[in-house]
């Protein structure tokens, strides 16, 4: 069993509320969920309007399919969003 995880955090200057990126972290968990078999959360920061930590997990046979499945998901939330991406940490045990 090989387990890859993700922790990708965005920057989002334009937010205002956590009324309003709780918006928008649901829409790009709710998006990516849909698309990809990956289980995804924030885990951080929640209380910080501005920035965005996503905890991502894959689980599979095969280290490639699990790498390819995390770039592909980090390339999906960077294009579905206006956020800048300010870090990616990528672990595949």
């Amino acid at each position: 069993m090989i387990v890859g995880t993700v922790i990708i955090t965005l920057y989002a200057p334009w937010v205002r509320s956590l009324k309003e990126k709780r918006m928008i972290v649901q829409s790009l968990i709710k998006k990516a969920r849909n698309r990809f078999n990956i289980s995804i959360a924030e885990i951080e920061e929640t209380n910080k309007h501005q920035s965005i930590v996503l905890g991502i997990s894959c689980v599979s046979n095969n280290t490639n399919h699990v790498n390819s499945i995390l770039t592909e998901v980090v390339n999906f939330l960077e294009s579905n969003t206006e956020a800048e991406i300010v870090d990616v940490h990528m672990e595949i045990i």
